[in-house]
């Protein structure tokens, strides 16, 4: 019995001192995991490091860092011209035989050489403190002069070199920093973990560009991004960038017709102007277009059939005078003129003075047959003839033709671009079946109009659009050759002289449905060719300037005065003021 009184207790003490040391050691490994844990997770960073990784000359692009940065010389700045052209204006342009950078607004045109010291601001000398320049394969533009064309604010913190810009218009929310004394920390990322990059006092304004897990993305007023908690800044509304100029003296407002859609129709002139005496009135017309520059050669000399009196018969009777520059549909001359500034200077220069000298209303650009390659060219090229139009008070129009995949017929218009420098853009919906067509039509259906007139409508508000609408036709022959194959030909005919047709031969025109006009098929008894027509006439252009009432368009264009009827005038007037009564 002593000997199970001595054995009981042993146990239990060796129990009570395992159970104290496995205590201890989870408060030590406790321990461990808290510190641990204190200094991976909840110890803030008291690092410092540099905004922007240290780099310098940074861009902030409203609230955002973008890739490139700019140049310093001196006090100037200079913007890389890719970034130019990537966030402030499309338009920029680089012309490569001139090594120039231009510059394009509704009614300036800036022109600065690389290395020259003084630009050219609508042709007048502008000094320019530092030039363009081109380092390390990149262009760089002096910020000075851009100033005053663009509608930015570009502003340079002292502090940290960033450089912000913003656009006329832009808003963000702000708010202002809170928390007495104590600094607020702005960190690299949204974690008190991450590294701090600035510091801000009490009152201090950040502009907020996001929220993230509890904290703000901020811009300070030194331009820093970063991160803040939220509970450390409260709200007080939005900034608006507000400009005392927005980068030019004012848009250009297109003249328009008293109450009256534009109705103008072209004067083609070979040679010679026509006899003003003898032409009749011409009921609605307001503009006159007559076809009087053309280039004629590959240095940008324009050949000049502008008549004076031509423009004081017009002006008399109320016609505004819109002269048509074409680049004589010879596509290696308007490669060369188009592919240098000197060049398209000086074709510019040429119609400026001829619109001075002739007492023109106006230029139309009608450029056909261009090399797809110079689309973006013929882009430039109006855009800096333009402003320098524009500041004699002329309007600009050009003329185009439906969407197609022809490259040299269609596809070298960029409408889009195009549409928004000029006052109008005639298209013209004819030529369905051209003259050298193997197959026999219509020279412009109603369908064919109504749907190319869509697709460019997709591009180009409708209010600077005027439809191009013919005043002739087609005759068509249909001739059976001796190996039974038919050999399609035609010639164009105006209006009297298909109607004259017609009756020679005693025919009376059906409707065709397919194309919305009267339509005549004759067999000569002779040779059995046989000859179709699609008429051109009063009902077919009733029919196109319901398209004008239907899509709300800015007038109409008819090519061409002399081919026509008297008749058709009315009826275009008439058309012409339905579409307006029905706005």
């Amino acid at each position: 019995m002593s000997m199970q009184l001595n054995t009981v207790p042993r146990p239990r003490r060796r129990r009570g001192r395992a159970l104290r040391r496995l205590f201890m050691l989870m408060f030590f490994l406790l321990a461990i995991f808290g510190s641990i844990y204190w200094f991976f997770v909840l110890r803030a960073s008291t690092e410092h490091v540099q905004p922007y990784d240290g780099a310098k000359d940074v861009i902030v692009f409203e609230g955002k860092r973008m890739d490139a940065t700019y140049l310093l010389d001196g006090e100037q700045i200079l913007l890389p011209f890719d970034f130019i052209k990537e966030k402030i204006d499309p338009a920029i342009f680089w012309d490569e035989p001139t090594r120039s950078v231009i510059v394009t607004t509704k009614d300036k045109v800036l022109r600065m050489e690389s290395g020259e010291v003084v630009a050219h601001l609508n042709k007048q000398p502008v000094n320019l403190q530092v030039p363009v320049k081109e380092v390390e394969g990149k262009r760089y533009v002096p910020l000075d002069p851009l100033t005053k064309l663009y509608p930015f604010a570009f502003e340079r913190k002292a502090d940290t070199g960033v450089l912000l810009v913003e656009q006329e218009g832009y808003e963000i929310e702000q708010a202002h920093v809170i928390g007495g004394e104590e600094k607020q920390l702005v960190r690299v990322g949204a974690s008190h973990r991450t590294p701090i990059v600035s510091e801000l006092s009490s009152g201090d304004t950040v502009d907020v560009l996001g929220e993230q897990e509890g904290y703000y993305r901020v811009l300070t007023a030194s331009g820093i991004a970063g991160f803040l908690p939220e509970k450390s800044v409260e709200m007080s509304g939005k900034r608006k960038v507000s400009l005392q100029h927005a980068g030019s003296s004012g848009e250009q407002v297109a003249w328009k017709p008293d109450g009256q859609k534009v109705n103008m129709v072209w004067e083609h002139v070979v040679s010679k102007n026509p006899n003003v005496a003898q032409i009749e009135t011409l009921p609605g017309v307001n503009v006159i277009a007559p076809t009087w520059f053309e280039l004629k050669d590959a240095e940008g000399t324009l050949i000049n059939r502008a008549d004076s009196a031509y423009v004081k018969w017009a002006h008399k009777r109320g016609y505004q005078v819109w002269g048509l520059v074409t680049n004589g549909f010879n596509p290696d001359w308007t490669q060369s003129v188009l592919g240098s500034y000197d060049k398209r200077d000086k074709l510019i220069v040429q119609l400026i003075h001829y619109a001075h000298l002739y007492d023109l209303d106006g230029i139309n650009i009608d450029f056909e047959n261009v090399y797809y390659e110079d689309k973006e060219r013929l882009v430039q090229f109006v855009r800096e003839l333009t402003p320098y139009l524009h500041q004699q008070g002329l309007t600009v129009s050009i003329d185009v033709t439906i969407k197609s995949n022809a490259k040299t017929w269609s596809m070298f218009l960029d409408r889009k671009a195009l549409a928004e420098v000029v006052d109008y853009m005639a298209v013209m919906t004819y030529d369905e079946h051209w003259a050298a067509s193997p197959k026999a039509g219509s020279v412009a259906s109603l369908p064919w109009v109504e749907a190319g007139l869509q697709g460019v409508l997709e591009e180009v508000p409708n209010e600077k659009l005027l439809l191009g609408v013919p005043f002739y036709t087609r005759l068509w022959t249909e001739a059976k050759q001796a190996d039974g194959t038919v050999k399609v030909s035609s010639k164009a005919l105006s209006m009297p002289r298909a109607q004259e047709w017609i009756a020679e031969r005693k025919l009376t025109p059906v409707l065709d449905k397919a194309s919305g006009q009267q339509y005549v098929e004759y067999r000569d008894p002779k040779d059995g060719n046989v000859y179709k027509m699609w008429l051109e006439d009063v009902s077919s252009m009733a029919k196109r300037m319901e398209l004008v009432k239907k899509y709300d368009l800015a007038g109409v264009a008819s090519w061409r005065r002399g081919f026509e009827v008297p008749e058709i005038w009315p009826t275009i007037e008439e058309g012409l003021k339905n579409a307006i009564t029905a706005q």
